[in-house]
């Protein structure tokens, strides 16, 4: 059902200082134990309490698990008819075995109209009678065939259970519509039902629902008296932290939309960030006043630095927030002359990358909040007396809207990290008293490979969700951590084809019904493997896939309707291009996932690979189109090629970037020290290849398709080949090193 997640960067490599896990080095480590149980990680034992947590920055939201080999896709597609070179030949067999079906149906008809007519005819309606109930059932067996029987009978509680969470959904949205609530209003009601029940926790702070309250009202005085009002834009940069939660919640009592920066960001990335949204303002947190200070004469909004402690020095032209909100104490309750956000109004943009490039800020309204996290809601069985561990970064839509609203919506507990911590998980889940813990697939391995411990099955623990756990580990991760239930999802941020997988299906990212697909309108269809483009058919609309064959999923776009309606992006330019138009008939439209799935018999989804210019590392979608660009500007414009390549026992496709340099020009130390200022960790390229020569008259797409598939093998490669440390250098990647990465035991 619903449930919208987009990508965010998790980081795994090893910090001297800290064990902290950087998404832009490798580490010398351990096999993990993905292939054979013997395996075992040497990480130490010693107690929690005297060993420091393993950290990862992790940023999550539309992480993908991979259901069959990547490397598989290009050929799958071909195979099922899915290849540009196969298109013609298989519209021809589609449209004759649909003739073929058409005529044996009004074959059957016509006998079977006969047979009854002369039945009841000359024997009247008892015998008649049976004659047309077993002329209906042969009808449905000719047009269904008896397969559909079957499988309508092993899926009917799996599709009725989703159906009525579906309605009880359908039921609160269509209430709070019509009330026209905001999400501070459903806030504002579970303060009154329980002001002292903790709504957020974390290790170092506990606030309870009127604290949060309080803190938001505070926040909407001082802005408001600052004379900013509904429809403004103001961006947040903040690490994981009651106050995140409270800072945007108290903007939306304005009615003004906050714009979620990932904290990954810089330079570039982060001045578009804030510029294509339009931003008037800035806050952003003490540890990022470095990051704000290299842009800031680039800038055009206000600068609010959000400190630590009271009277703490910021950089000039910045007002001291903290100091602000420190002076707003009597404030128990919002501004009474402010204009009040309407239910459909904006109330956040959560940035999310794809292919266009630079990263794209989605809308995210008060419905919208609304329908994803009531939808994962119903969708899971969530219960209001749940206490939920999320250790994802609140800026992005697992963290920030499905676990988060949890709390806003439904008056439950939330536990949060600032930095998720492997080792340090399930003593969070036991020490929180959590009861639904949440997840992005790389988590799930590093949980895995941790020693085991005495929190590993002494939590309250009854259900994970997220998405990526890769069918691989899925078994043992419940199995060693006695988890009961996984509800594994699919989604977008800015997308409407968004699925759950409600009843523990090993592998599956969520069902489409195969009784009545009509409720939920979402489809695979037939696409190029390579750039996602639909492969339409002669009457020009795009044709559907079947049970086994990977296409390109969509959801259709239904104007006015809350869960089929796509929002977009804040930049209207690149909202068109995830519409398709024209697609099962004329003035139709389709959201493009932009993602190649593929379905069973019964309608279960598993995920095959990204389509284009994107690949997915460490929790982020990464753009080769910006990546290239950067590493051009850097190895003084040359000619270069930026793609992920697969690195086995690893989530993803890790960056490589192929470099036109036949003098070999490029000084590695000072190209790896500008990657690191120019582009946030999980973007920088894990490979370097130093091209000699390139076949600059050949199409781009396949040049790149053929260094993709030779990899960063230098068993094959006679170019130079480098790769990534974990002190952030390149170093030369030889046999040696490549059977090293391969084995496992350099990790990235």
């Amino acid at each position: 059902m619903s449930a919208a997640m987009e990508g965010s960067g998790e980081v795994n490599a090893v910090d001297a200082q800290n064990n902290e896990i950087n998404a832009s080095q490798t580490s010398v480590g351990v096999k993990l134990p993905l292939e054979k149980d013997e395996q075992r990680n040497t990480e130490s034992s010693e107690k929690e309490s005297r060993t420091p947590h393993t950290t990862i920055d992790v940023d999550g939201d539309d992480q993908k698990q991979v259901h069959k080999d990547p490397k598989q896709s290009s050929s799958n597609g071909n195979q099922n008819g899915t290849g540009p070179g196969s298109t013609n030949q298989q519209v021809t067999t589609d449209e004759t075995t649909t003739k073929s079906k058409l005529l044996l149906v009004v074959l059957t008809a016509s006998i079977a109209v006969v047979v009854v007519a002369l039945l009841w005819s000359f024997f009247g309606w008892t015998s008649g009678l049976p004659a047309l109930v077993v002329a209906i059932i042969v009808m449905l067996l000719v047009t269904l065939g008896w397969r559909w029987f079957y499988i309508a009978a092993v899926t009917t509680k799996r599709d009725i259970t989703a159906l009525w969470a579906y309605i009880k959904l359908l039921v609160l949205i269509k209430r709070y519509e019509r009330r026209n609530v905001s999400i501070s209003d459903i806030f504002q009601m579970n303060v009154s039902k329980h002001p002292d029940k903790i709504a957020i926790i974390s290790e170092t702070q506990s606030w309870t629902f009127r604290q949060l309250d309080q803190f938001a009202n505070r926040i909407a005085d001082i802005f408001h008296s600052h004379g900013y009002k509904k429809g403004d834009v103001i961006a947040l940069m903040l690490e994981n932290r009651v106050e995140f939660v409270g800072i945007w919640l108290g903007l939306s009592k304005l009615g003004i939309i906050t714009a979620l920066i990932n904290t990954n960001l810089k330079e570039r990335s982060l001045v578009h960030s804030i510029t294509v949204a339009k931003c008037l303002a800035l806050i952003y947190g003490e540890d990022f006043a470095e990051t704000v200070e290299s842009v800031a004469s680039e800038l055009s909004a206000k600068l609010y630095q959000f400190n630590n402690e009271i009277n703490k020095a910021v950089r000039n032209s910045a007002e001291d927030l903290a100091t602000l909100m420190n002076s707003s104490t009597h404030v128990t309750s919002q501004p009474s002359t402010i204009q009040h956000p309407n239910h459909h109004d904006k109330l956040m943009y959560i940035y999310t990358s794809g292919t266009t490039g630079l990263p794209k800020a989605a809308v995210i309204s008060h419905s919208r909040y609304l329908f994803i996290a009531a939808g994962i809601h119903y969708t899971l069985n969530f219960r209001s007396q749940d206490v939920y561990y999320t250790p994802l970064p609140l800026y992005h839509t697992a963290g920030g809207v499905m676990s988060m609203g949890q709390a806003l919506l439904f008056g439950s507990t939330v536990a949060i990290r600032k930095k998720f911590s492997a080792s340090g998980y399930f003593s969070d889940c036991v020490r929180y008293n959590c009861t639904i813990a949440q997840y992005i697939g790389e988590m799930a391995r590093y949980i895995l490979a941790t020693p085991p411990t005495e929190y590993d099955r002494s939590h309250k623990i009854r259900m994970i969700f997220g998405n990526g756990l890769r069918p691989q580990i899925w078994s043992r991760f419940v199995e060693r951590f006695n988890i009961p239930k996984v509800g594994e999802f699919y989604g977008a941020t800015e997308g409407n084809a968004n699925i759950m997988n409600n009843d523990n299906t090993v592998g599956a990212i969520g069902f489409v019904s195969r009784i009545l697909p009509q409720i939920y309108p979402i489809s695979i269809i037939k696409a190029d493997p390579d750039t996602g483009e639909p492969i339409r058919g002669a009457d020009g609309l795009c044709k559907r896939c079947g049970p086994n064959e990977s296409g390109v999923f969509i959801g259709k776009i239904i104007k006015g309707n809350p869960s089929r309606e796509f929002l977009g992006y804040a930049d209207e330019s690149a909202s068109t291009k995830k519409i398709a138009r024209d697609v099962f008939k004329k003035g139709d439209m389709a959201f493009l996932s932009g993602d190649l799935l593929t379905s069973d018999e019964r309608g279960y989804l598993f995920f095959v690979d990204r389509t284009g210019d994107t690949f997915r590392w460490k929790g982020e979608n990464v753009s080769t189109s910006e990546v290239e660009a950067q590493v051009s500007n850097i190895a003084n414009y040359k000619d270069t090629v930026v793609y992920g390549v697969m690195i086995p026992h690893t989530e993803g496709r890790a960056g490589m970037a192929a470099i036109y340099d036949p003098q070999r020009e490029v000084d590695l130390e000072r190209f790896a020290r500008d990657m690191a200022e120019a582009l946030p960790a999980y973007a920088r390229p894990q490979f370097l290849r130093f091209l000699t020569n390139i076949d600059l008259t050949g199409t781009y797409k396949l040049r790149k398709v053929d260094l993709q598939k030779e990899g960063y093998n230098p068993n094959v490669i006679q170019d130079e080949l480098y790769y990534k440390t974990p002190a952030g250098s390149y170093e030369t990647l030889t046999r040696d090193i490549y059977d090293r990465i391969n084995n496992g035991d350099i990790r990235f």
